[in-house]
């Protein structure tokens, strides 16, 4: 995998460059759609390709082993072969589902026993075949098991959490130098720094993934309940360690702002459900804020749904129409907002790499940040 920098910004972190895979070159700042189960919710892969212009998807490792299983995705050829995407995917480790069955699950040195919420089946996951899962799966890029700690966390419980990630990511890192792709391309590991909101701790985490010397590096347990400026100082301090001509993913981040914040911090890559579930109930992102869709004052109001979107929805349809789906609970609404939010998320990642390759990106993300905010 070659990571190749194009520009830098003088006025932040912020960088635009190309992340190189066997299913296609990825052009950072990049937003990953978040396909939980074999799908990116209520929205078809043409319009991921043609419409959204999505470069790479994110498939859920516990989800997808679960249902279809990996039985399932190995006969199909592996997950791009089963949904008919041709571009890069990325896939999580599963460890931030087992963080979230906290009720239902049970945690030891050797990994995860959890009880599936389908049916109430019991499951291990181990570093190694959380591994050896996203291997079939077929990811271009998977994650390393880790335990993802809770906000808040006392300071002992995230160390030790800390502590046994790292353990993991020596037992993932074996397991896939040990193991082979199944489907003739390359799969690459990304490690996760962890650490809660302690900045020792963050900078240890940070420290240890970077000797490492995977590809590239990931920055989890982050945006599960603290205040944004907390995110923000703990990505600081890691993009700060981690090495700088390797990408930098930010996990499960998050609203427009705080992707441009993050941006300006040395992040690369992004994935969030946010543009979609919020879509789902009616929330949008466009360049001048925030529109609850089930507002009154969309009920007669019919020009475009966004003037400055660039997806077909943002043009053929109108801001009463849209409303009126909603309001009737028709499932055309979900699926017109989730295009739009997603189409919107990666025109404004878009629009950075445009602001930094001119030059112009901190003073833009400056303005743009309080207008992507206002509740319209």
């Amino acid at each position: 995998m070659q990571f190749e920098i194009h520009k830098k910004d003088v006025h932040s972190r912020a960088r635009t460059a190309s992340l190189h895979t066997d299913h296609g070159v990825i052009e950072t700042p990049i937003f990953m759609p978040v396909g939980t189960v074999a799908s990116v919710k209520a929205v078809h892969q043409r319009e991921l390709n043609d419409d959204i212009r999505a470069q790479i998807i994110l498939g859920n490792t516990y989800h997808l082993y679960l249902r279809p299983g990996t039985d399932i995705l190995e006969a199909a050829g592996g997950l791009h072969k089963f949904i008919n995407w041709q571009k890069p995917i990325l896939t999580d480790s599963g460890g931030y589902q087992v963080y979230s069955l906290s009720d239902r699950r049970k945690l030891t040195e050797e990994g995860v026993k959890f009880k599936s919420h389908i049916d109430g089946s019991y499951h291990f996951f181990s570093p190694e075949n959380a591994m050896g899962i996203q291997r079939k799966i077929g990811a271009d890029i998977v994650m390393a098991f880790d335990e993802c700690t809770a906000f808040p966390s006392e300071y002992k419980a995230a160390r030790l959490s800390m502590e046994m990630t790292h353990r993991w990511l020596d037992r993932c890192v074996k397991y896939m130098a040990e193991s082979e792709p199944l489907y003739g391309y390359e799969q690459f590991l990304f490690p996760i720094v962890q650490g809660s909101t302690y900045t020792d701790l963050r900078k240890i985490s940070a420290e240890y993934i970077a000797q490492v010397g995977a590809v590239g590096n990931a920055i989890g347990g982050l945006s599960v309940g603290e205040p944004e400026e907390e995110m923000y100082a703990m990505t600081d301090v890691v993009t700060e360690i981690l090495p700088a001509d390797k990408p930098r993913y930010l996990m499960g981040v998050g609203t427009p702002w705080n992707i441009l914040e993050s941006i300006a911090l040395g992040v690369d890559m992004f994935d969030c459900v946010m543009p979609t579930r919020n879509a789902r109930n009616g929330m949008l992102f466009t360049w001048n804020g925030v529109m609850n869709m089930k507002n009154a004052k969309w009920k007669d109001d019919f020009s475009a749904l966004d003037e400055l979107g660039t997806s077909y929805v943002d043009k053929e349809y109108s801001k009463a129409y849209v409303r009126h789906l909603f309001i009737s609970g028709e499932y055309l609404g979900k699926q017109i907002a989730s295009v739009h939010n997603l189409a919107f998320y990666l025109d404004l990642v878009r629009v950075a790499r445009e602001k930094i390759n001119e030059g112009s990106f901190a003073q833009w993300k400056d303005e743009m940040v309080p207008k992507l905010k206002q509740r319209l």
